[in-house]
């Protein structure tokens, strides 16, 4: 994965195509996960004592931002200001952690938290898992 970043990654890239590039990133973790069997861990829900595999993980747009410091790809100078670029970006356009517009991703929320399945099956909104 940190190959991919790597060769496809530049600082001229807009938005959408970094929002590619992160649907590539994800696209990929799902395809080794399901490759080699890894499945999310068990958690065991604060209020309702359920226990339920947790959410599959994802690869946001941040994350792909701070993993271009983190193996070198750009200076943190430029990650900050890839940062700050995100948020403005995503409060203009009302985008999720993952690029997507509130309500154009089934498992997309419009605060941006990405909640399983199974927590919405065993809390009232009220109780949801934090």
């Amino acid at each position: 994965m940190v190959a991919i970043l790597r060769g496809e990654w530049t600082p001229a890239m807009s938005w959408e195509q970094l929002i590619a590039l992160c649907d590539r990133l994800d696209a990929l973790l799902r395809e080794i996960r399901t490759s080699r069997n890894i499945l999310p861990p068990m958690g065991k829900c604060p209020h309702c004592g359920t226990v339920a595999r947790q959410a599959e993980p994802r690869v946001s747009v941040r994350a792909t931002i701070l993993a271009l410091g983190r193996f070198g790809i750009t200076d943190q100078v430029q990650v900050k200001a890839l940062e700050k670029g995100w948020r403005k970006f995503r409060e203009e356009t009302g985008a999720d952690l993952y690029g997507k517009v509130a309500g154009s991703h089934p498992a997309a929320r419009a605060d941006g938290m990405n909640l399983g399945a199974t927590r919405e099956r065993h809390c009232t909104a009220a109780e949801r898992w934090r």
